[in-house]
């Protein structure tokens, strides 16, 4: 099968581009080395779209930071996504250096960010009453927002489908040979021809670039491991709170999440396994002592979980988008971290349209950039609750009761291109299993609704694909495991 274009990496910027390229007459695949959309670091994360006052003027990072910005308002609206512009602080505390604030201020609208404020104590106060005693002043930025990282990246993926895209998941990439003017790209699956190919593979990006270009990249994995808090503490703060930046990155911080649990993360350490997302005391020891200055008494009742998530930091420490000087119509989005969820809507339509203009691609006039949300039972009102149960009984059985969701939202989430295959595939389309419990009450239903869904024995349902089979022997004593 030969394609105009084959995308490697599934994660936001991955989806992101291969809904970009549907607006044009484009036959692509998307090929996931996970097996489902968002595997990587696009599903673990702080969820910030952040304002862009934090990188170099000049870099990539700070361009695509501020565009993409400006084009979640749009995104939000088309995809059903939610994303609430909520602003964030950049917080100094007692003994910090005040100026810095003043810097970082400087910075942001060198970058083209507007709205910037440095404000004192009593105004900090006023804002975010629950603040640190040692706060003494902070960076206002108006224009930060939140969204959900993960929802973002599978509707991006499902509009795409919609419009002609295709999907590949489990297909890690083994090899990229060129040959008869086309690309060959290796997977355990097969081999997959195309004009074009684009590496928005997160953090194994440096990996693929290097099968074709004699420039080579390297990428530092760096890991950041984060607590959440109940959603019964949302509220505590209204905006992302954030502390003076390091050398290391943006610092511990709290952050609102638009479904109301609060985190807090990230630690920073650079660690040798690509894939390695094992949390450690250690770490999160060191995230809760910082992140004392800024929320003083946290509730450690309220954890919920921790979990950690690895960062491409690459060499050079800026984003590499384009095309490789050595290894034509061969595109990069490579080390795309921080602040890469809030740049990839603008870098996915930056990268689309370099490869539509080099293989003369022409509009889509059959693009719809419309994608609906699965209801939420959680969210409707009495009247839309009767109404939806009237026309789906399934929404009468709540499977998950810490979030509220219902059988019917399941079953639909599973049924959707591409769809949910395993237990925590499930929960990223509907919040089963992310609550107060951790899936302790609705796992085993999930399980049985994806054995029934998807015609499969319950005994080879995964949590997250491959080998992580649930159960793990026979259902019955005696029973001997196939």
């Amino acid at each position: 099968m030969t394609y105009d274009v084959v995308i490697i990496g599934a994660g936001v910027v991955g989806a992101g581009i291969a809904r970009a390229l549907s607006r044009y007459e484009c036959k692509s695949l998307c090929l996931e080395a996970g097996e489902d959309l968002c595997s990587g670091a696009s599903k673990a994360n702080t969820a910030i779209v952040h304002g862009g006052y934090d990188a170099e003027p000049g870099t990539l990072k700070a361009k695509f930071n501020v565009l993409g910005n400006q084009m979640y308002d749009r995104l939000s609206a088309e995809l059903g996504v939610p994303f609430l512009r909520n602003g964030s602080l950049v917080v100094a505390f007692e003994g910090d250096d005040l100026s810095a604030l003043e810097e970082l201020k400087l910075r942001g609208e060198k970058n083209g960010v507007t709205g910037l404020e440095v404000i004192r104590e009593a105004r900090l106060r006023e804002l975010e009453p629950n603040i640190g005693e040692a706060a003494r002043a902070a960076l206002l930025v108006p224009s930060g927002g939140i969204v959900c990282p993960y929802e973002l990246t599978i509707a991006y993926g499902e509009n795409a489908c919609a419009n002609g895209a295709e999907f590949a998941f489990s297909s890690r990439v083994e090899a990229i040979r060129h040959e008869d003017g086309l690309y060959v790209v290796t997977t355990p699956g097969g081999e997959y021809r195309a004009r074009a190919v684009i590496n928005a593979a997160g953090v194994h990006s440096d990996e693929i670039h290097n099968m074709v270009s004699k420039t080579k990249l390297t990428i530092r994995p760096r890991r950041g491991e984060y607590y959440i808090v109940d959603k019964s503490y949302a509220g505590t703060f209204s905006r992302s709170i954030f502390q003076l930046p390091g050398p290391m990155g943006k610092g511990v911080l709290i952050a609102p999440t638009v479904d109301g649990p609060i985190l807090i993360g990230p630690s920073a350490e650079d660690i040798e396994l690509k894939d390695d997302v094992s949390t450690t005391a250690e770490a999160l020891d060191r995230v809760l002592s910082r992140a004392r200055f800024t929320w003083n008494n946290i509730p450690s009742r309220g954890f919920i979980t921790t979990f950690a998530g690895v960062r491409a930091h690459l060499e050079g420490n800026d984003f590499v988008l384009g095309e490789a000087l050595d290894a034509p119509l061969f595109f990069d989005a490579a080390g795309v971290e921080s602040p890469g969820l809030s740049a990839a809507p603008a870098i996915a339509c930056h990268i689309a349209a370099l490869a539509a203009d080099r293989l003369g691609l022409a509009p889509n006039p059959g693009f719809n950039p419309v994608r609906k949300p699965i209801p939420r039972f959680r969210e409707m009102s009495e009247k839309e609750r009767l109404e939806a149960i009237a026309a789906n009984p399934g929404y009468a059985k709540i499977v998950c009761r810490c979030e509220c969701v219902s059988e019917a939202e399941i079953r639909e989430s599973i049924r959707r291109s591409p769809g949910a295959r395993s237990v925590d595939a499930v929960k990223r389309r509907t919040r089963a299993g992310m609550g107060r419990c951790q899936g302790g009450f609705c796992m085993t239903r999930v399980m049985e609704l994806l054995s029934e869904e998807l015609n499969i024995p319950i005994e080879v349902v995964t949590k997250s694909g491959g080998n992580s089979r649930i159960i793990a022997g026979g259902l019955f004593p005696g029973e001997a495991e196939e």
